[in-house]
């Protein structure tokens, strides 16, 4: 996967060419309650102006990358002069929505985030400071962009067109109260605020009286049926997230004698209000509008809080996963509930960074991984939906020091990983970022359920190993310790070293003799390339082995700035034949040029073909088109691509592209597929199995995780003669179950978490796990046991009545056979009575009609024979011949006592 770092070159580079004056402008900012947001924007020129080729771009939460906004408005139209157009959320309050000029989500956004105005993609204006996520608010001199309306100072005629510089919002805009939209829908006009009037009398609240149920306000629906309301309530404070870094409210549980009987009607609610403290198990009276926040219904614009008593409980109401429904979360949103089960972390990719995890009743599988594309896939995943809920620690900083979880705080030996597990959770269910979250209350005790794994040993059958690692953006700068930022990897020289000291670790613990590389610089093989850097790290730090890596005689491969590669132990194998590249259609873009090379085994001679595959990402979808569209058959985007290097790979492979004809081939790589997805299937097709499947009987293997689902993006396909020869195969989980805060970045970490959550070891060196492939030479050979003769039992006894069928079944001999695999028994040697034969099986068989009154016993001699001629000891078989009293059978009326009495001539007869 590619891990583009943004840097501010882009955004310099687009402020330089910016024109030196504006014609349009952001000229009013509303940031009120609820959904009340707006944007003004002006037109200081004095002739109409086209907005053709004008936007305004949002970007959230610190998001610095210019070109991936959260969200943009493509503006169109024309703009009288010296007018303003007027952006409004369409969850606005009528007052505010009469003055818009269009109603947009581009408004979705917060005291922190920031908003950007271009022109045929440059840009003319900006609000707030991109990649800089202030954590409420930017606030100086008096003036703060949360919870305020904002009205640009009349002297501002040019936009702002540094967006990374930093924002002082009281240099250019003036302060309005909350939710004052007055100034909105002109530009031109005094910016001072009007005085307050003298406020009304306020009358207390008086705990007890009439008010509204909590259960009314959320109603059975999953939108309120108070919205916009003025409403008081009452309720116990189950949660309280009042402070500036958590949610700045409340939350609260309905009184035991306002509880309905309606399970639709949620007993819970947020109250957004922090100018009065309140304390967990606080009886509560509020005053404030019901209002669907970012569709969470919540009491905003608080007027009035009264502590009614204290010291009060509430009981958590218990739930459970997997749900029928994901929608049935909504009648438990805001309330205090408990899961009381088993649960494992299925994702914690936003552990440091928003200090989320998602629990999940088990581990959870991409739907490709796991199911055929389309309607299998799809439904996979759909049923993975109603087991997972959102753990959140309830705070609105990001990148908190401490992290909140596990318990002791995450550091570099103190992991959270998926597959880790808490048995109980308890916590207020919220709803935010279009997810139903648990902010727990009481916090969760996690178990180490999936440890981390030490490298797989050798197997005692394999004299060979070969392996396959995405490196992540290994990028060495100039290779002499300058040279950085480069395009991709790590920022600085200090990260580098981090990042290099993590990834020989994992390598050197691998003891591969031959290691397929993804994501590597592609600069060439000189002495100061990346590769070459690489390796001579890795021979530093591994006295034992000699590594190598294999030239390819070029300066780049392929056009991309990452390649493959490939190294070896040069103590263990040689190069044979040529080192092989392609950059043939379907490898001149896209996906990245394949690389192979033939090696020797120094102990055993054994000779075979590596081979390296990056194929296409699944990134980058806007510009796919046709069948590479993402086709929501759960492939994403470029399927087709992958597809089609997948083919032209295997051919090419086929056709001994290092001269060496040899058919124990292997190609490793990062496929950007699934286990069930088309590409690992057209390799199928075309004779390369996927090793770790085949091996395991299925494709629950996993090297990748991406939005809480596991899968293999990396894998290994052999061809038929190399494959017979593989003992053992697997993922070594060092970096998928692994929180992405302990990787070797710098960026976005305390002083001391740079130290805590780092340290040299392999633990997620990568995004991806290695792939490791035990071979033995030659294909292993079950011994075979040295020849075993069967066995009968001694003296078996049956009996058959005189008048039976001939061919009868009169029974089953007891028999074995140690070595049944190799020679079973075939027949029965049978001497002594010609009226009785045994089949292969070592059924008794009735050959000829018995009469009891000329013979009551047949006494056989019988040997049994394997297929290869074994014989067993011969034993005695002795069948008795019951006789059959006919006249008795035909004694007219009274016959039918002598059927009554069969059964105790039966017993007799045995006594005797």
């Amino acid at each position: 996967m590619i891990n583009t770092k943004i840097t501010p070159l882009a955004l310099v580079i687009a402020s330089l060419s910016a024109p030196a004056s504006a014609n349009l402008i952001i000229s009013e900012y509303v940031e009120g309650g609820s959904n009340n947001k707006a944007i003004e924007l002006y037109n200081n020129s004095g002739a109409e102006l086209s907005l053709n080729g004008y936007n305004i771009s949002l970007y959230s939460n610190g998001n610095g990358d210019l070109t991936s906004p959260n969200n943009t408005l493509d503006l169109s139209g024309s703009l009288a002069a010296n007018s303003t157009y007027v952006i409004v959320n369409a969850g606005s309050v009528d007052e505010l929505k009469a003055k818009a000029d269009i109603e947009a989500t581009v408004t979705y956004f917060n005291g922190d985030d920031a908003l950007i105005l271009t022109k045929d993609g440059t840009i003319v204006d900006s609000f707030g400071q991109l990649g800089v996520d202030p954590g409420q608010e930017w606030s100086a001199g008096g003036v703060a962009t949360k919870d305020k309306s904002l009205r640009r100072n009349l002297s501002i005629t040019i936009g702002r067109t540094d967006a990374t510089a930093e924002f002082d919002p009281s240099a250019q805009w003036v302060q309005f109260d909350k939710d004052d939209f007055s100034g909105i829908g002109f530009h031109g006009e005094s910016t001072e605020p009007t005085p307050d009037p003298d406020p009304e009398p306020v009358t207390p609240l008086e705990c007890g009286a009439a008010k509204t149920t909590i259960n009314a306000i959320q109603g059975a629906s999953d939108e309120s049926p108070l919205i916009n309301t003025i409403v008081e309530l009452e309720g116990i404070v189950t949660a309280d997230l009042q402070a500036d870094d958590q949610l700045n409210g409340f939350f609260i549980t309905s009184l035991d004698a306002d509880i309905d009987n309606n399970p639709l009607t949620s007993e819970g609610v947020f109250i957004y209000a922090n100018t009065t403290d309140v304390n967990v198990g606080d009886h509560v009276r509020v005053k404030g509008s019901v209002a669907e926040y970012f569709n969470a219904t919540q009491i905003g614009d608080v007027s009035q809080i009264k502590v009614c008593a204290a010291d009060l409980t509430s009981t958590a109401t218990k739930i459970s996963l997997p749900v029928a429904d994901t929608n049935d979360f909504e009648a438990f949103e805001g309330m205090l509930v408990t899961l009381e089960q088993p649960l494992v972390v299925t994702n914690n990719y936003a552990l440091g960074r928003f200090g989320e995890v998602e629990l999940a009743t088990e581990r959870l599988y991409q739907g490709t991984q796991v199911a055929l594309p389309g309607d299998a896939a799809n439904a996979h995943e759909a049923e993975n939906l109603k087991k997972q809920i959102l753990v959140d620690d309830g705070s609105t900083k990001q990148n908190r020091d401490p992290i909140a979880y596990p318990g002791a705080g995450l550091d570099a030996y103190n992991t959270l990983r998926l597959g880790d597990s808490v048995n109980t959770i308890t916590g207020v269910l919220g709803y935010s970022f279009n997810r139903y979250r648990l902010h727990p209350t009481i916090a969760p005790t996690f178990i180490a359920t999936n440890p981390r794994p030490d490298a797989p040993a050798l197997n005692e059958q394999a004299d060979l190993r070969i392996a396959s690692f995405n490196v992540l953006n290994y990028f060495n700068g100039d290779g002499q310790g300058g040279g950085f930022p480069t395009s991709r990897g790590a920022d600085n020289e200090a990260e580098f070293v981090r990042q290099q000291a993590k990834l020989v670790s994992a390598i050197t613990a691998l003891k591969a003799d031959v290691i397929g590389l993804m994501e590597i610089e592609n600069d060439g093989f000189g002495e100061f390339s990346a590769i070459a850097s690489l390796v001579k790290a890795l021979n530093d730090e591994d006295a034992e082995n000699q590594y190598a890596f294999v030239d390819f005689a070029v300066n780049q491969i392929g056009t991309d700035q990452i390649t493959t590669a490939l190294i070896y132990r040069a103590n263990k194998v040689e190069e044979v034949g040529t080192a092989a590249i392609t950059t043939q259609t379907p490898f001149d873009y896209s996906n990245r040029a394949p690389i192979a090379q033939s090696f020797k085994s120094l102990s055993t001679e054994e000779v075979f073909t590596v081979a390296v595959a990056h194929l296409k990402s699944k990134g980058g979808c806007r510009s796919a088109e046709g069948n590479n569209a993402d086709l929501g058959d759960g492939q994403a985007c470029w399927n087709e691509i992958r597809v089609a290097g997948a083919n032209a790979y295997a051919d090419w492979l086929n056709s001994k592209p290092t001269g060496i004809d040899d058919e124990d081939i292997i190609l490793v790589g990062d496929m950007n597929a699934y286990a069930m997805e088309d590409p690992i299937r057209a390799f199928a097709d075309k004779g390369y199995k996927n090793v770790v499947a085949e091996l395991n009987g299925n494709t629950f293997s996993y090297s990748y995780s991406f939005s809480g689902r596991l899968g293999s993006l990396d894998h290994a396909v052999a061809s038929p003669t190399l494959l017979a020869k593989v003992v053992a195969a697997t993922d070594w989980h060092i970096n998928a179950d692994e929180p992405i805060s302990l990787d070797y970045n710098l960026e976005s970490k305390s002083d001391t978490q740079q130290a805590s959550l780092y340290a040299d070891n392999a633990y997620r060196a990568s995004d991806h796990d290695p792939v490791i492939i035990d071979i033995k030479s030659e294909p292993p050979v079950e011994p075979i046991p040295e020849p075993q003769a069967p066995a009968l039992a001694p003296e078996q006894t049956f009996s058959i009545a005189e008048n039976s069928a001939v061919g009868a079944v009169i029974g089953t001999l007891n028999f074995s056979d140690a070595d049944e695999a190799y020679t079973p028994v075939v027949s029965f040697v049978v001497s002594g009575n010609d009226a009785v034969t045994i089949d292969a099986q070592g059924q008794l068989i009735l050959a000829t009609e018995l009469d009891y009154d000329l013979e009551r016993k047949i006494t056989l001699m019988v040997q049994a024979q394997d297929s290869a001629g074994n014989l067993s000891a011969a034993q005695l078989v002795f069948i008795n011949i019951d006789k059959v009293d006919e006249k008795k059978s035909n004694s007219g009326s009274l016959g039918w006592l002598s059927l009554l009495a069969l059964p105790l001539l039966a017993r007799r007869r045995i006594k005797k």
